[in-house]
């Protein structure tokens, strides 16, 4: 199938635009490959260092023409979706031996759950902790130990911070491994029936507390599909993972054949062999393109328009938001699944998943087939399913969608467009997720009623005071204010309003994550509101216009009153809870649409 002709403009404009930097990347790898810091060079007191920590495969080592794998590994067990991880480094080493090669692990990333800090003083540390993990990454790989590399993560933003921490030793051959999600609980729709009920005052805490541990209940990622499944996604559509690891539970046989042949496919893509495949180059500018795609074409979160810049910046490919919304327009939604939808990932990947969407898209001629994977040059090899024939595995052609109300062939897709659009105008340049929103509500005009913290919007909800149609701004969210914390506590009282037949939107310079659903809402706003942004201006009554129709973000306010403004002063920075540490991460972080990064600041994006 010939390439849909956006897909290929769009790649060649990121192609164009990223010219000079992505030469820069390419030097780089090269040269840390030719001249970098490896083993073989190390002093013998440096080498007795690495190897003291490791009795069974010390003589192993010594020779040094073995591949030693570098585990970087995510594992904590508070964590629902990382505590499998816990013996996983154990069983690598023995099938690293399995083919003749090595393993240490590495070193430890930090790992949070934002869905533990989720509307409190911990979430403004979530954003800046993938700058952390990206940092982490680069420590534990800066030994020069290792010829190539597992990254053990999956959650939010641990996956793109490992993959921006390894991308600059993208001279190692790396796998990312997924330890799939938990089974399903309760019906997402019954755990988001509750957390209304509970935003009206109409359901105990008790009730509550037993309707989100059946929803949550055990090992594995949460089973909705937001970042960290998105990551998954992703992953898959990059050729990062070995075909088909995404969406497998833990704690099965499958799961486990999967880690391992990830773990002997790594010895065989090392550069001292015939199949060479660098991390560096796999992910190149039509790998990320794939991912943009995959996000739009099952809805993913939009959480992504932050984290895939960053993840590209730091392979030297350069991509915008613009990109999106060009895609978007040739891209079909194809699959529904909740927020989006009524099923799970576990009911996605039931009826088809990742091996059906990739089949799907590439027969389209919408997604790039060829590109250069950890498993070899074609990403058809991850439109197949895998599965075990006896002891041994193989992938098989998923055939067609096992649920057509959660799956669809692109030739009859829920929508003909993707589920982002861009909003600009007089407030700023922002996103807004309309995948879950129903078209009627694709346009909010209503007056405003400004906030500068999630807390403010929940005391106006309880007193009343925004029973009518309404387009909630809450600003200094963004990343140097305050972290740019996730607002995912106004989902309940948003929705409520909703149900109850107001026209409502949030507008907000923060995130709202990939749980965001039924309710309008027009994120990441660019500028942020500290320093100069315009969503500083706005004062309660100001009629706000909230498009996905138009691709509209304006308060229709006269321009001269609206030149003639002044800012609102922000509020002080907040203390405890660590907040104090980040502190240099906020003075330095750069826009959303550039990754929300202090890092990548500065490296001059």
């Amino acid at each position: 199938m010939t390439l849909n002709a956006a897909v290929a403009a769009v790649t060649d404009r990121i192609i164009e635009r990223s010219k000079p930097t992505r030469d820069a990347y390419l030097a780089l790898i090269r040269h840390e490959r030719d001249s970098g810091i490896e083993r073989p060079m190390l002093g013998c007191a440096n080498l007795a260092h690495g190897y003291a920590g490791t009795d069974e495969d010390r003589d192993a080592m010594k020779p040094g023409t073995a591949m030693n794998i570098g585990i970087v590994t995510a594992y904590n067990d508070m964590l629902s979706a990382h505590a499998p991880y816990y013996r996983y480094p154990e069983q690598m080493k023995i099938w690293a031996r399995e083919a003749g090669a090595t393993a240490q692990v590495a070193g430890g990333v930090p790992a949070m759950c934002d869905g533990v800090t989720q509307g409190y003083p911990g979430m403004e540390l979530s954003l800046f902790s993938r700058d952390t993990i990206a940092m982490s990454t680069g420590i534990a790989l800066s030994h020069g130990m290792f010829e190539g590399a597992a990254l053990l993560g999956i959650c939010d933003k641990i996956v793109p911070g490992l993959l921006m921490g390894a991308l600059r030793f993208g001279h190692l051959p790396m796998i990312l491994i997924p330890a799939g999600p938990m089974r399903t609980g309760i019906p997402n729709k019954e755990k988001a029936r509750v957390r209304e009920l509970y935003a009206e005052g109409l359901a105990t805490r008790d009730e509550l507390l037993e309707a989100e541990i059946a929803a949550y209940h055990g090992k594995g990622t949460c089973t909705f599909y937001g970042t960290a499944n998105s990551n998954q996604m992703m992953m898959e559509v990059m050729g990062l993972h070995m075909p088909g690891a995404a969406f497998v539970n833990p704690g099965t046989k499958l799961r486990q054949e999967l880690t391992r042949a990830a773990v002997h496919q790594l010895t065989k893509i090392g550069w001292k062999g015939d199949d060479y495949r660098p991390l560096g180059e796999c992910v190149d500018e039509k790998a990320i393109v794939n991912a943009a795609i995959g996000l739009l074409a099952t809805g993913g979160s939009t959480n992504h328009l932050i984290h895939l810049p960053a993840i590209a910046a730091c392979a030297g490919i350069v991509i915008d938001w613009e990109d999106f919304d060009r895609l978007s327009s040739a891209v079909p939604l194809i699959a529904r699944v909740y927020p989006n939808g009524s099923a799970d990932v576990n009911g996605f990947e039931d009826a088809g998943g990742m091996p059906f969407v990739i089949r799907e898209l590439i027969d389209a001629g919408l997604m790039h087939r060829d590109i250069r994977t950890v498993a070899g040059n074609d990403l058809a090899d991850y439109g197949k399913t895998a599965t075990l024939d006896g002891e041994a595995l193989s992938w098989v052609d998923p055939g067609e969608s096992k649920d057509d109300t959660i799956l669809r062939p692109a030739s009859a897709p829920f929508s003909a467009e993707g589920g982002f659009r861009i909003l600009a105008g007089n407030l700023g340049r922002s996103c807004i997720k309309v995948s879950a929103v129903e078209r009627d509500r694709w346009t909010i005009e209503a007056p405003a009623r400004v906030f500068s913290t999630q807390q403010e919007v929940q005391d106006a909800f309880k007193a009343g005071e925004l029973d009518r149609d309404v387009v909630v701004v809450v600003r200094f969210q963004g990343p140097r204010a305050n972290g740019m914390p996730e607002l995912h506590k106004l989902t309940p009282p948003l929705g409520v309003l909703q149900n109850r037949g107001f026209r409502v939107a949030l507008v907000t310079d923060g995130r709202m994550s990939g749980a965001s659903g039924k309710v309008p809402c027009a994120i990441h706003s660019s500028p942020e509101a500290l320093g100069g942004g315009p969503l500083g201006k706005v004062r309660d009554g100001d009629i706000i216009r909230v498009s996905a129709e138009t691709g509209e973000l304006v308060a229709l306010v006269d321009p001269a009153e609206w030149a003639a403004r002044e800012f609102a002063t922000a509020p002080a920075p907040a203390m405890g809870t660590g907040r104090e540490l980040f502190s240099i991460m906020r003075d330095r972080a750069n826009e959303a649409e550039r990754g929300g990064s202090a890092m990548l600041a500065a490296m001059g994006w």
